[in-house]
């Protein structure tokens, strides 16, 4: 395996892998502290608080090649999960998660720029398979391990910490940025051969397709469990079903770089998408299982295939790219789960997943006209 693709993958598959735990831990988290859980929700949101506080530093982060996001990166998600897994008290938990959000967020910049190139779309998806596969893994490692009675089920986070040490150990002193293609020796160099700036409008679009792809997908993250227990289900029943779209994201991931370039997976991913919205919104506990995983095999590849997008705009420094994925990345983040929740206080959270159509219209209308 290319070395980038690994080092990019098992940042992938960690920070996936955390930043679902961190949302499988609130429960416990709330229990071992004495406080309700809703008085923790905000802890998932450091992921997107990171990328916000980051973005603007991306170019001076990746100036020099990889090595600083990524070594730095690696010990930040290591030494949160750590604090989150151990903390005593809240104080320390807040810490953990804050660690967990910077290093994400460096992670989530370095990973564009590292896979840049004329492979980009299917790199990227081959690393956000790993991403989604460890996350599916994350919340019955907790539950698991909590059912034993014998230890803290927060305790499972620590399983991120060894392959992480490795990545902090083995990324060389002297690695500079790989070449990706002929156009580019260097992600902080021009992508053409000239000085001239990029077209405002034509990036403008590619941030957006991002920040789109990225709603959506957040959008099924963040509620997909609620909408199982409004449907009737005990909350443990539906954290246990709410796993069904991180596995449906998984497997689409996993096929998708044997489909992009062969097949309009943006489309075709993007209808995918809106019959799993039907289907979450129209049924019962069994159809809505069966939509998250039709809903998570369709948006699979439409962050990956608009963050290559992004990353190969004509002109644009790979690292400035980098930037503004992060960038887009931590709006959605923050942004579509709130709006789809202020929608759901209006009316019936069943019908709020309906957001999703028009994100999903307005993506295919961006990718149409870039």
């Amino acid at each position: 395996m290319d070395s980038k693709v690994r080092q990019a993958g098992i940042a992938q598959a960690a920070l996936g892998y955390a930043i679902t735990a961190l949302g499988a831990c609130l429960v416990l988290l709330a229990g071992d502290f004495g406080v309700q859980p809703e008085e923790l929700a905000w802890l998932p949101a450091t992921f997107g608080f990171g990328l916000l506080v980051m973005a603007p530093a991306g170019p001076l982060l990746l100036r020099n090649g990889p090595r600083l996001a990524l070594t730095g990166g690696a010990l930040a998600v290591a030494a949160g999960a750590t604090l989150l897994a151990l903390a005593p008290v809240a104080a320390v938990a807040v810490a953990g998660a804050l660690l967990l959000g910077a290093g994400g967020a460096a992670f989530a910049l370095v990973t564009p720029a590292l896979l840049a190139g004329a492979e980009a779309a299917v790199q990227l998806t081959k690393v956000n398979a790993a991403s989604s596969s460890a996350a599916v893994l994350a919340p019955a490692a907790i539950g698991g391990l909590n059912a034993t009675g014998l230890v803290n089920g927060r305790l499972a986070l620590l399983l991120v910490v060894p392959p992480l040490l490795y990545l902090a150990a083995t990324v060389r002193p002297a690695e500079t940025w790989p070449t990706p293609d002929a156009r580019a020796s260097r992600p902080d160099q021009h992508v053409g051969g000239t000085d001239a700036r990029p077209a405002a409008g034509v990036v403008a679009r590619r941030w957006a397709a991002v920040v789109l792809a990225v709603s959506v997908e957040f959008c099924f993250t963040i509620w997909a469990v609620a909408r199982l227990a409004a449907a009737g289900l005990a909350p443990g029943t539906a954290a246990a079903l709410g796993t069904a779209f991180p596995i449906g994201m998984a497997l689409g991931r996993l096929a998708g770089p044997a489909l992009i370039g062969r097949i309009p997976v943006v489309p075709i991913g993007a209808a995918i998408t809106a019959a799993g919205t039907l289907m979450v919104v129209g049924g019962g506990p069994a159809a809505i299982t069966a939509g998250l995983v039709v809903a998570g095999a369709g948006v699979a590849t439409l962050y990956p295939v608009a963050l290559a997008g992004l990353v190969a705009t004509p002109r644009l420094r790979a690292t400035h790219a980098a930037s503004l994925g992060a960038l887009a990345s931590g709006t959605a983040v923050l942004a579509a789960p709130a709006t789809l929740a202020r929608l759901a206080d209006v009316v019936d959270l069943r019908l709020a997943f309906l957001i999703t159509l028009p994100l999903l219209a307005a993506l295919l209308l961006v990718r149409h006209r870039q």
